[in-house]
C-alpha cells in the first residue's frame, strides 16, 4: 500500500488524507450551518414553499408555462430516459464529481487546487442561498410533478429546500469546463462539454429544479470560476502583452 501511494499519489497517502479531511470538514461545516437554519422546521418549510411559488410565478409570468413539467412527462414516457435522468441526478453531484476530482488530483495535479477551491467556493455561495432563501423544489410544491424520492433518505443525505441556486447546475458546469480543458482526446472533451447541459436537463426532468434554479447555479459557477481563475488569467494576459 505504501508503494502504491508513492507511485500513483502526488503526495502519498498523507496528501490524499489531507484532501479528504478538507472535504469532510466542509461537509461537517455545511451540516452545522444547515442545523442552525433548521432550528424552526415549520418556519423553514413555509418559507421554502413561499419561495418556490415565487419561482413558479416568475416563470409562468414570462414563459406562460412550466417547461419542467413537460420535460418530466416526456421523460416518464420513456423508461430508459427516466432511469438515465434519475441516475444522473443522484450521481452527478457525488459520484461523478468525486471521480472527476480524483482524476485531476492524480493525473493533472497542478490543476487540482484551483478546481477544488472553485467547487468549494460555489458550494459556500449556494449555502448562503439556502440559509437566506430556502426554496422548495418543483416536486414538493403540489404542481403535478411526480416525486420519486424517499423523504427519509433525502432529508439525511441532501437538503430538500436547497433548490435555489442549483448546485447540481453549478458543479457540473465547473467540472465540465475544467475537464474539457484538461482532457486531450476529442471524445472526452466533447463529453465534458455536453455534461453540464445533460445535468441541467436531468435535474429539471426529475422535478428537482426549475430552469431559474439552473440559471442561478450557472451564475454561482461563473462567479466562483472568475474569483479563483481570474487573477491567474489576468497575469497571463499581462505577461503576454509585456
Amino acid at each position: 500500500m505504501v508503494a502504491v501511494g508513492r507511485r500513483y499519489l502526488p503526495h502519498g497517502w498523507r496528501g490524499l488524507g489531507r484532501q479528504l479531511a478538507i472535504w469532510f470538514g466542509f461537509v461537517i461545516a455545511y451540516q452545522l450551518a444547515r442545523g442552525l437554519a433548521d432550528r424552526h422546521p415549520a418556519v423553514t418549510f413555509e418559507r421554502a414553499q413561499a419561495n418556490g411559488l415565487r419561482v413558479v410565478n416568475f416563470e409562468t409570468k414570462y414563459t406562460h408555462r412550466l417547461y419542467e413539467l413537460t420535460l418530466q412527462q416526456f421523460t416518464d414516457q420513456r423508461h430508459w430516459l427516466a432511469l438515465a435522468v434519475s441516475w444522473t441526478y443522484w450521481n452527478s453531484e457525488f459520484t461523478v464529481l468525486g471521480l472527476a476530482l480524483l482524476y485531476v488530483y492524480i493525473r493533472r495535479h497542478e490543476a487540482f487546487t484551483r478546481l477544488r477551491n472553485t467547487v468549494l467556493l460555489a458550494n459556500v455561495l449556494g449555502l448562503f442561498g439556502y440559509v437566506f432563501m430556502p426554496t422548495a423544489p418543483p416536486r414538493l410544491l403540489g404542481l403535478g410533478f411526480a416525486d420519486a424520492h424517499s423523504d427519509g433518505f433525502v432529508s439525511f443525505a441532501a437538503n430538500p429546500y436547497a433548490a435555489m441556486p442549483s448546485l447540481h447546475a453549478a458543479d457540473s458546469l465547473i467540472v465540465g469546463i475544467v475537464l474539457a480543458l484538461l482532457c486531450r482526446r476529442w471524445w472526452s472533451k466533447l463529453f465534458w462539454i455536453a455534461w453540464p447541459a445533460w445535468v441541467w436537463f436531468a435535474v429539471m426532468a426529475t422535478g428537482n429544479h426549475f430552469w431559474l434554479d439552473c440559471v442561478a447555479g450557472v451564475g454561482v459557477a461563473m462567479l466562483a470560476l472568475s474569483l479563483v481563475y481570474g487573477p491567474s488569467a489576468q497575469r497571463l494576459v499581462a505577461a503576454h502583452r509585456a
